[in-house]
């Protein structure tokens, strides 16, 4: 795979520019840390026409991604992922966490009905919002204290998004039963908190589903081996839906998205 010449990238530095420079952000720590946010995550394919066009067609049409990003980064944070090469579910993923889920499915919108939009093909699309954590004020000292480690600097280039969904059975438990599972479950996942971030939302009502998983890690035996280990806990047995799809992919940054495709 060719690079892409330097006078094309810097024709998308320049057209990139003249969008939304001067547009305010969303207080993205915010939107990323406190509990009453949603989060969607969307996968897409590129079509076949994507592959069909010519390098200059493929700088104006990726300026337009830019340029949707940058409308709409006043109200939503984006993460884009690639998938490709790594996963069979689709080319891109896009993590967006809004205030108001309507503020979402503006930017998906604009998103899709834009000249690079028309080559998405959306694969599926899962909604979900941030709680305080159910259990963790009925956890022990040292537990809330182990649950605070620092996590390893550096960069962690993997992410992984796994859906979930309970059983029945595990939402008619009464909550002293659950939570002494979840207490299982969460000394299961202390040796690994170090190397594996995790990121949960909640999706009863949103979407076909309970929980989505998000993790970061730049260590993905860790990740096996954490998966492993919550297999073994008594929660694990509620768990009717685990993955299907498990989606695996690589955190880039918009440029990073941008001169990748244009090849």
């Amino acid at each position: 795979m060719t690079r892409l010449p330097v006078m094309g990238l810097a024709l998308i530095c320049l057209m990139v520019g003249s969008w939304g420079s001067d547009a305010q952000a969303a207080d993205r720590e915010k939107l990323l840390t406190e509990p009453g946010v949603y989060g969607t995550f969307a996968i897409f394919t590129l079509n076949e026409e994507w592959a069909k066009q010519d390098p200059a067609t493929r700088i104006v049409r990726l300026t337009l991604l830019k340029g949707v990003v940058e409308q709409h980064r006043e109200h939503v944070a984006i993460d884009l992922y690639l998938l490709r090469g790594l996963s069979d579910q689709g080319d891109l993923l896009f993590r967006i966490h809004a205030a108001e889920l309507y503020q979402t499915q503006e930017f998906l919108l604009d998103l899709k009905s834009s000249q690079f939009g028309r080559h998405l093909k959306t694969v599926g699309i899962m909604h979900g919002f941030t709680k305080k954590p159910n259990y963790v004020p009925g956890f022990s000292d040292q537990m809330k204290a182990d649950l605070n480690a620092v996590i390893e600097p550096g960069k962690k280039p993997y992410a992984i998004v796994i859906p979930i969904r309970k059983s029945a059975e595990w939402w008619g438990l009464d909550q002293e039963k659950r939570a002494t599972m979840m207490q299982e479950h969460t000394a299961a996942t202390l040796p690994y908190l170090k190397t594996v971030q995790r990121k949960l939302y909640h999706s009863s009502g949103l979407d076909d589903l309970d929980f989505i998983t998000y993790f970061e890690t730049s260590k993905l035996e860790d990740f096996h081996s954490l998966v492993l280990s919550l297999e073994k806990v008594q929660e694990f047995r509620y768990t009717r839906r685990f993955g299907h799809p498990i989606i695996l992919g690589t955190m880039k940054s918009l440029d990073e998205v941008v001169e990748l495709l244009a090849q």
